[in-house]
């Protein structure tokens, strides 16, 4: 998981190190106003690679309204546009993990896990214009409520295939 702000110092330098599918996602995060942008799912082409944005208007709920997330297929690059805060959590999947509802092999590429009580999640905090980069090692927990205040957010997912990561 990499975890940073598109307004960071060394936003510039974080990139030079990161395959340039991942890269560029990022990039396009901090070039351009999806305040803006309609909200749904788009397929888009970033600098030659195909990948998904997903504009999101919701609401952050309480933790035990959520369920862990994983995706094979695609790295999510989640990008807190306005609204706000946000928690997010996360946790490696080590396989033990006990499966809710299994999409993977369908074009959403998702699987849910059940909530675990004895999994050791770290939280992170999200403002606007923190990304959260989870690979498909990486158990996610998005749009979590901020000291049980739920908050309107925009919520921009953009898929990086893994594919087009791992070959570049």
């Amino acid at each position: 998981m990499l975890y940073g702000n598109i307004n960071n110092e060394f936003f510039d330098v974080q990139l030079k190190i990161l395959p340039r599918p991942l890269a560029s996602a990022l990039r396009f995060l901090k070039d351009n106003d999806l305040n803006a942008h309609e909200p749904g799912r788009f397929d888009i082409n970033i600098e030659g690679v195909n990948m998904i944005l997903q504009v999101l208007d919701i609401q952050t709920k309480q933790r035990n309204e959520l369920l862990p997330e994983i995706h094979r297929k695609f790295i999510d690059v989640q990008f807190l546009c306005s609204g706000g805060p946000e928690n997010a959590a996360y946790y490696n999947d080590d396989g033990t993990n006990t499966i809710h509802e299994d999409l993977l092999n369908s074009p959403r590429d998702i699987c849910f896990y059940e909530n675990n009580a004895n999994v050791r999640e770290g939280l992170i905090p999200l403002e606007i214009g923190t990304f959260a980069v989870y690979f498909p090692w990486d158990v996610h927990v998005p749009a979590i409520a901020v000291d049980g205040v739920n908050a309107k957010i925009r919520k921009i997912v953009i898929k990086v295939p893994l594919a087009e990561c791992i070959k570049s």
